[in-house]
């Protein structure tokens, strides 16, 4: 009985094949915000390390004259539905083109204020999800324009974290979504386990490797290290 069990063992370590696998520890989202407008910073809500909930507000820039416009084109706004509605008071006392021209008015008067309202958006940086601001690029008084519109702050998802490892192209069919992936952080030797949640279906043709992810969670980002992914070689789990 121990020799069968021992021959058992034997075959299934022939079958398997470890794969090293290196590693960096990254957020499942990151973004560098920006303004999609110029202007002065004129409030900052975060400083690094401030969490946030999508839509929160990040920072702005100097817009009163953004809102003075929005309130202009709000009062437009509600002089030409007036203006509309008294049209349809009356509207079996005059012609339809009359009605048709103040409708027009109304829906112009209607856009204008839209557009505004975008145009104000445009001065308020808010968080597009839910994460912890990692960076703060500008400071009250900087103006962004050209360049530094594209860079305001950076922020992560830091409760999401993953390992985005690569491997030799050779091992393309050998690991397999759940295949399981023992590692350890560089500097420390305790050993962690985890699986194989994503493979990237494109090989990097400057480095022959393929690209995968492993969901972890309590490691900062920005570390690295190195492991092994534990695979069948008869292409079974």
């Amino acid at each position: 009985m121990k020799k069968i069990l021992f021959i058992l063992f034997f075959v299934n370590l022939l079958q398997a094949e470890d794969v090293y696998a290196t590693f960096d520890v990254r957020a499942e989202y990151e973004a560098t915000l920006a303004f999609s407008s110029s202007g002065i910073v004129e409030k900052i809500y975060v400083k690094e390390g401030t969490q946030l909930k999508e839509g929160d507000v990040v920072a702005s820039l100097e817009n009163s004259d953004l809102k003075a416009m929005v309130e202009r084109s709000k009062v437009a706004l509600k002089y030409a539905k007036l203006d509309l509605d008294r049209q349809y008071q009356v509207k079996k006392y005059i012609d339809q083109a009359r009605i048709d021209n103040y409708q027009k008015l109304y829906e112009s008067a209607k856009a204008e204020y839209e557009y505004q309202n975008a145009m104000l958006e445009k001065s308020i940086l808010k968080a597009p999800f839910d994460g912890t601001i990692t960076s703060k690029i500008v400071e009250i008084g900087d103006v962004v324009s050209g360049q530094m519109i594209t860079n305001a702050f950076k922020m992560a998802s830091l409760d999401n974290i993953k390992l985005v490892l690569t491997f030799d192209s050779r091992h393309y069919g050998e690991v397999k979504k759940g295949s399981v992936f023992k590692y350890k952080i560089d500097g420390s030797e305790q050993e962690h386990t985890g699986k194989i949640d994503r493979i990237y279906p494109a090989v990097d043709s400057a480095t022959n490797k393929i690209t995968a992810e492993v969901k972890v969670k309590d490691f900062p980002v920005g570390l690295f290290g190195a492991g092994y992914i534990v695979v069948d070689t008869n292409g079974t789990k």
